[in-house]
């Protein structure tokens, strides 16, 4: 998505405008939110819906991350969708490329390419409230009209590149994890890996023993615990192949196993204690270095920020050719990477492990609602949304993944099916009760974000340390504060009496 000023599109009567493709609901993303989003809306008997895709492809995430050693760190068996369970996958947790083939597999046999609308790169998108519909402009020139607006832009969309002195000057190479530059080789190079997050865990193992020198620039070390990874047998495929209910248990088991973690990240403190203690032993059988063990120990409590899990990650930072640097950084200059103590590191790349702008997820000038209010600025405190799904001011407007539904113990699958489950039963409701207008209560709203902080401020996330679940104010906008269970019973049922409506 790019921010665009966004023109209107004259309103000329209660039909479509012509030259413009009209449905009932309008989808954005094809990531497993949207893909999730159009099989429910098929699943209901809904034909009337369109889905805009940036790229070329589906996939959202797990199509654009290619970086080296790409993969889930939840289990393959229970990081995909409940209704398509694959008894295929090669490891317990999958490599990128399975989960994008998955995702692909998924749009084709739903029968959902057919409501795709590749290179449709939403730029701006506009609540018409004398005719109660969204106007949807792509960077293309094509303008979409629907009665709903649903987003699936996930919050693993947008890559976050921190603005460092200097880069502008940088005459090597550059570029974001979540973009990676295949074509650039590193054999024998001098690379700056700039972040500690997620995706560096995974590249950094990968690319240590190619390059000539890596120099690891490091904020804050991460909790890092064992991966426990295996490939999954032939006769284990087999039998799920041959047996799915045994595929379902084996999934029922692996969502218990994780939710059960909760208890720690908020129930149960000390627990964490265990974990820190696994991975400080990790620590000290791969790094033998004190210095480094120091600079890679973390001092604060796990799950705090987002853990991590790796079998090869301190391995790959011992390697005489690693360098992990602790000192913040300064500037770039045209040939490396200053820290703040004056010392210049030569490099002839540069790679930015920085996630991504979870705490941004909507450029400004990309969605605007009633009174012409753009989200971006209703947000400038934080994201917030009812459920995650629903904001005050922008009526017939969903989320999939939205303010305060991330998690940091189990998978996004689940409470993405939960969400996608809820607006389909408010669609359901306004057409059996022919509602033209449906907008979330500002008190039910501001009941529902007052509830989930108060429930984060008892959890591990609010335990003082920097993450990117919390924004630059310190309030937590990201993570759900309880059960994973506990939401799907909140969004068992849509809540009309939350909404304001207005019929048809």
């Amino acid at each position: 998505m790019k921010p665009h000023e966004f023109k209107q599109h004259p309103a000329t009567g209660p039909g479509a405008t012509p030259g413009v493709e009209r449905h009932r609901i309008i989808v954005v993303g094809t990531g497993f939110s949207g893909l999730c989003m159009g099989v429910k809306l098929r699943e209901q008997g809904e034909e009337d819906f369109v889905l805009l895709e940036r790229a070329g492809d589906v996939g959202g995430t797990w199509r654009d991350n290619t970086y080296p050693g790409c993969a889930c760190d939840v289990e393959s068996h229970l990081y995909s969708f409940s209704f398509e369970p694959n008894p295929n996958w090669s490891r317990m947790y999958a490599p990128q490329p399975e989960i994008y083939a998955y995702l692909k597999h998924v749009a084709t046999k739903y029968d959902l390419l057919r409501h795709i609308r590749f290179h449709a790169n939403l730029i701006g998108s506009r609540y018409d409230e004398a005719r109660q519909v969204w106007v949807v402009k792509a960077e293309d020139g094509r303008v979409f009209e629907g009665d709903v607006l649903i987003s699936g832009m996930g919050g693993l969309s947008n890559p976050a590149i921190p603005d460092i002195k200097g880069i502008e000057r940088f005459e090597g190479t550059t570029f974001h994890s979540a973009t990676w530059n295949h074509d650039y080789d590193l054999v024998g190079k001098r690379v700056a890996v700039i972040g500690s997050g997620a995706s560096a865990i995974q590249f950094v193992p990968q690319i240590a023993p190619k390059v000539d020198h890596l120099t690891y620039f490091q904020r804050t070390p991460p909790w890092v615990v064992p991966k426990m990874d295996r490939p999954i047998r032939a006769d284990e495929t087999a039998d799920f192949q041959a047996n799915p209910w045994r595929q379902r248990i084996a999934r029922i088991k692996l969502y218990w196993t994780l939710e059960a973690r909760f208890l720690a990240f908020k129930f149960k403190p000390e627990w964490m204690g265990l974990v820190a203690k696994v991975a400080k032993r990790k620590i000290a059988q791969s790094i033998k270095d004190p210095v480094l063990r120091v600079k890679l120990t973390p001092d604060y409590t796990p799950g705090c920020k987002r853990l991590l899990i790796s079998n090869e990650y301190y391995p790959a930072l011992a390697r005489t050719n690693v360098e992990v640097v602790t000192e913040g950084i300064r500037e770039v200059t045209a040939r490396g990477v200053v820290t703040k103590d004056g010392k210049e590191h030569a490099v002839d790349a540069i790679i930015f492990g920085t996630g991504f702008k979870v705490q941004d997820p909507i450029p400004p000038g990309t969605v605007f609602g009633k009174n012409g209010q753009d989200l971006a600025e209703v947000w400038k405190e934080g994201p917030e949304a009812y459920m995650g799904i629903s904001v005050a001011g922008f009526p017939n407007f969903f989320m999939l993944m939205g303010p305060n539904t991330g998690l940091g113990h189990n998978s996004m699958v689940f409470m993405i099916e939960s969400q996608a489950h809820y607006i389909t039963a408010a669609l359901k409701t306004m057409k059996e009760e022919r509602i033209k207008s449906l907008d979330v209560k500002p008190a039910a709203q501001a009941r529902f974000i007052d509830d989930v902080q108060a429930e984060l401020r008892q959890t591990v996330w609010n335990s003082g340390c920097k993450s990117w679940y919390l924004n630059d104010k310190g309030r937590n906008t990201a993570a759900w504060p309880g059960f994973t269970f506990a939401y799907r019973l909140k969004t068992r049922r849509f809540k009309l009496n939350k909404y304001t409506t207005e019929r048809a």
